[in-house]
């Protein structure tokens, strides 16, 4: 296949794997669908959560089911195709991140949901202004750092790839054997595609590993339908829905999580353009995620929705297939909109059992890991290097499996540190980076 196809004298770039490619729809439809079934599940499962901690339920939980689709489809395309600077014109893809769950649990208990609405309405706000001042900032970033901050949002999404492996958090057969045959069923057919097959098995084999995992899956009773009858035809979203409060007790913790997720972005970004394309992030692609991570989140919050951040699981799936069309991903974005629009259809794609998720999720995530570890061995790792990314895993993996050892520290450190082993790792890694100099000629 030509690269470039001539259409009424104008070339058209059709390679996949061009950021600004635009393969043809026969392509981009399923591949930007590969996207959207790795992240679905995660995207509606954190308004689950709140709704359920706040008791929310009924025609309040649709809003917030379908809301949360529809602004990370919105999300997605304005990271893929900029406003302004807002946007990194990347294939990032957005949706509701469990990096906020602790603190929105905290607040929404605290504050109901129009509490937290506020404060993402405010955090997000923030959020965008600091991106606005991350070139004086990147000096705090270099390869050491962003390399730390990738191998640890790989290695903490392992247990998550796993948990659905076996079947998902609370599932009543959890790590039953019928749950471990389909997962490994469906990761057995992925390597298969992308080691043997060609052409679109090869590069929609994500895609193709999870159609024959749900068939497989079906008559072996784990798809329920049950949700599909009792989901409507179509919704339109009205902002404002539920009424928003600005206390500051929401706000400041939300706003230091902003910080936080913006970190994760970095991490994400990197990882996307070094797993897709070989080389860093610009000071324009990392400015742009930020500002729009946080404007994203706004907007969302006056259309009911949680907070927005970039999803690691798609970073892990660029890594893995090299697609580096933001078209695609805005195909994928979609569909994810349309879920929302027509609630039968997201309802449809919720069905997939997480066994059947898993099984193509730890791939993406183990990708995820092997990138942080490409960036960080790009350049020889001398002794100094060693202990900055020792120290950073230690601390961060550590301390995030085992939140009661810091039952002492203040509730809003807890509340920052306790879940998120991303951002320890990060702060260690930045601290230690300027604290030890590096000496001339020191030994590897």
């Amino acid at each position: 296949m030509e690269k470039y196809f001539n259409y009424r004298g104008k070339k058209i770039n059709r390679s996949k794997y061009d950021l600004d490619g635009i393969p043809r729809l026969r392509e981009a439809i399923p591949l930007g669908l590969q996207h959207i079934f790795a992240m679905f599940l995660s995207n509606i499962a954190v308004p689950i959560i709140i709704a359920d901690i706040v008791g929310i339920t009924g025609k309040d939980l649709t809003v917030l089911v379908q809301s949360a689709m529809i602004m990370a489809g919105v999300a997605t395309i304005i990271q893929c195709y900029p406003l302004g600077r807002v946007g990194s014109k990347l294939p990032v893809v957005m949706g509701t991140s469990f990096g906020f769950l602790p603190t929105n649990i905290a607040i929404a208990s605290s504050y109901g949901i129009s509490g937290l609405l506020g404060a993402s309405l405010v955090g997000g706000l923030f959020c965008g202004l600091l991106g606005f001042f991350l070139k004086p900032l990147r000096k705090f970033f270099p390869k050491i750092v962003t390399g730390t901050v990738v191998l640890t949002i790989g290695l903490s999404l392992l247990p998550t790839g796993i948990i659905a492996m076996a079947g998902g958090s609370g599932a009543e057969n959890f790590g039953s054997l019928k749950n471990w045959a389909v997962s490994l069923m469906v990761m057995a057919i992925v390597i298969f595609l992308n080691r043997s097959a060609r052409g679109m098995a090869k590069t929609a084999s994500i895609l193709i590993g999870i159609i024959v995992g749900y068939l497989v899956a079906l008559p072996l009773n784990m798809v329920d339908f049950s949700i599909i009858n009792q989901a409507s035809w179509f919704s339109i979203p009205r902002p404002f829905y539920f009424p928003m409060t600005f206390e500051w007790g929401a706000i400041l913790p939300l706003s230091i999580m902003f910080i936080v997720t913006a970190v994760e972005t970095v991490g994400d970004v990197t990882a996307i353009t070094m797993g897709g394309a070989g080389r860093e992030p610009t000071n324009n692609e990392l400015s742009g995620a930020i500002i729009a991570n946080g404007l994203t989140s706004s907007l969302g919050s006056i259309f009911n929705a949680l907070p927005n951040t970039s999803f690691s699981q798609n970073v892990g799936m660029i890594a893995f297939t090299k697609i580096m069309s933001r078209y695609v991903v805005a195909i994928g974005s979609i569909f994810l909109i349309l879920a929302g629009l027509v609630p039968k259809f997201g309802a449809i794609i919720s069905t997939l059992p997480q066994a059947v998720i898993g099984g193509a999720s730890i791939i993406i995530f183990s990708q995820i890991s092997l990138t942080g570890i490409e960036i960080l061995t790009s350049e020889p790792l001398n002794q100094r290097s060693k202990i900055i990314v020792g120290l950073s895993l230690v601390f961060g993996l550590g301390l995030s499996q085992v939140p009661s050892a810091m039952d002492a520290f203040p509730d809003l450190l807890k509340l920052i540190f306790g879940e998120s082993g991303i951002v320890i790792a990060c702060l260690v890694a930045i601290v230690l980076n300027i604290a030890i100099p590096e000496r001339k000629g020191e030994q590897y």
